[in-house]
């Protein structure tokens, strides 16, 4: 079955949006945020048809990612994605759905369980952290002084492929770069106030330090942790073997 491919006008923008697989009014739809830099294809391609088997799945693509054209004078911001998202699911007329988010898109959506959480089920938070802390000084140094040509080379063709205006790759990387180094904290008593159960996965070589997940862990309650061995960053959404059946386990137990 092809999927549904369209654009959605929300928060001022033409929104790309992709719905894989079958509703079921019984089952929330599995909601995925791209990473940082990705698409829809880089952060899920490894895991979506297999999620997508039994379940409906939405994916995007943020302001100024992929099919999404950019807004030139909008900033890229934590809060202003969740905000996008919520307007996307009520445009779909979608009132409760699962999140499942990598890296950057991890930290949306608890940004939107904190400012949506009528909108959120369960949450799958994989590889992003809440607090600077959270990531290791060798990932805050890159951000410091990483430049456009340091693109990985797979994420710059992404991009190319499937953005309406491939010369704003570097506007592109600036917007996404200033969003990190404003990163500002999420306090510890919202993360205590998420009312979502959430797994939260990290890899025992990731730029997210393994204490960080688990401190993700214990703040939210009625949370599953996994930490995948001998697993960096980039390699977390490939490990489909692992991912596909915990997530599924996680999704499919009862709410507590």
């Amino acid at each position: 079955m092809q999927p549904q491919k369209d654009y959605a006008p929300v928060s001022d923008l033409q929104m790309y949006y992709e719905i894989h697989g079958v509703a079921d009014p019984a089952i929330p739809p599995l909601v995925l945020l791209h990473g940082g830099g990705d698409t829809i294809q880089t952060s899920f391609g490894h895991v979506l048809s297999e999620l997508a088997r039994d379940r409906q799945v939405i994916a995007f693509e943020q302001q100024g990612y992929g099919h999404t054209a950019d807004i030139p004078d909008r900033p890229f911001t934590f809060e202003q994605s969740a905000d996008d998202l919520a307007a996307l699911l009520r445009y779909l007329h979608v009132g409760h759905a699962d999140l499942f988010g990598f890296s950057n898109g991890g930290t949306i959506a608890l940004h939107a369980a904190i400012r949506h959480p009528h909108l959120v089920r369960k949450l799958v938070i994989a590889s992003a952290f809440f607090k600077r802390d959270g990531g290791t000084p060798a990932f805050w140094s890159m951000v410091e002084r990483v430049q456009p040509k340091d693109i990985p080379q797979e994420l710059q063709d992404a991009y190319l492929a499937a953005a309406l205006h491939p010369e704003n790759m570097e506007m592109f990387f600036r917007k996404g770069t200033q969003r990190m180094r404003d990163f500002q904290d999420i306090p510890d008593e919202s993360m205590r106030g998420i009312q979502s159960p959430a797994l939260i996965i990290a890899g025992d070589l990731d730029i997210v330090r393994p204490e960080h997940a688990v401190e993700q862990y214990r703040l939210i309650a009625n949370s599953r942790l996994a930490i995948l061995p001998d697993t960096g960053h980039m390699s977390v959404m490939s490990r489909s073997a692992w991912l596909v059946p915990m997530v599924k386990s996680f999704l499919e137990a009862p709410m507590p």
